[in-house]
């Protein structure tokens, strides 16, 4: 089950192609930052934006290029039950370690289905299932009952908790803590839900400082609980500031600013407005920078 620092990693793109060059080397510091898996094709990753072959492609090159090092968890998520199992198979072919299914979006199912479409998934999977639940992107939330019917199907075996309600998360936990792994779908949200039994994180920032957000978590992990919070407070600007426009926008410019990529993002997205708020976002991190903080 999966556990850990998972990082959602960005998609670099150059002239509307994504820029391979730039994302092996991200790939790279994730590598050697220590985390335990990375997340190609999410939200973070403008999946909304990647055409199916790009998709595919993308995935395929993460497995190529983490060689087994870390492991890789494909989004493949839809709000097509049909396009979200063909899109997980394809995934599975190409040596994933596990996917990232999220809530369907748009069309509003009912708790009856999202069990039949999470169920359809699990089913044609040959690796492991997280499943994503984030009611302010998709308009429907995941419930812990219906994700105690889930945790009975063989596969779907984590969950991506991102509704921002520590009530919700804990009552999952109680429900499902022994069959399941729960990790927060925020940053801010990573040590108070492994206070009440959450496993980890699927990070945004991470992207950027990858050590530091392993060692929040394995910090409390170890009992270091003062070393843990102190880095939850050092950076809960950042959290804020992270998503003071819609992600990943201002993950990617941090990206950009540090020389990690280029600033191209895909439209309807738009790149981060230039105003006091993210003018402070710069001056946070530079701050963090000179901590040592990486």
């Amino acid at each position: 089950m999966f556990q850990g620092v998972y990082t959602a990693i960005i998609t670099p793109f150059k002239n509307d192609s994504i820029d391979y060059d730039s994302y092996f080397k991200l790939l790279e510091k994730q590598i050697k930052a220590g985390v335990d898996g990375v997340v190609p094709c999410g939200t973070t990753g403008e999946s909304p934006t990647l055409s199916h072959s790009e998709h595919a492609e993308l995935i395929r090159e993460t497995v190529r290029a983490v060689q087994g090092k870390i492991q890789v968890v494909a989004g493949t998520g839809s709000n097509s039950t049909k396009e979200a199992i063909e899109l997980t198979e394809a995934a599975c072919k190409d040596g994933v370690n596990g996917i990232l299914s999220v809530n369907p979006y748009y069309n509003k199912p009912t708790q009856e289905g999202l069990f039949q479409h999470f169920k359809a998934i699990a089913e044609r999977s040959s690796v492991p299932v997280m499943l994503y639940n984030i009611p302010g992107r998709t308009s429907v939330n995941l419930l812990p009952e219906t994700v105690l019917r889930l945790s009975e199907v063989q596969q779907i075996r984590s969950m991506k908790e991102a509704t921002g309600d520590l009530g919700q998360m804990a009552k999952l936990i109680s429900l499902v803590g022994d069959k399941m792994t729960v990790l927060s779908g925020d940053d801010n949200l990573t040590l108070p839900l492994l206070a009440i039994g959450g496993v980890g994180v699927v990070s945004v920032i991470s992207n950027l400082f990858p050590k530091t957000m392993v060692r929040l978590v394995r910090s409390f992990q170890e009992g270091k609980t003062s070393e843990a919070r102190k880095i939850h407070y050092d950076f809960i600007d950042v959290f804020a500031l992270a998503f003071m426009e819609t992600n990943p926008i201002p993950i990617k410019a941090a990206m950009h600013w540090f020389g990690h990529c280029g600033q191209e993002i895909r439209l309807p997205l738009t790149r981060l407005s230039q105003n006091p708020t993210s003018e402070k976002f710069r001056t946070v991190l530079d701050s963090l920078r000179q901590k040592g903080y990486e």
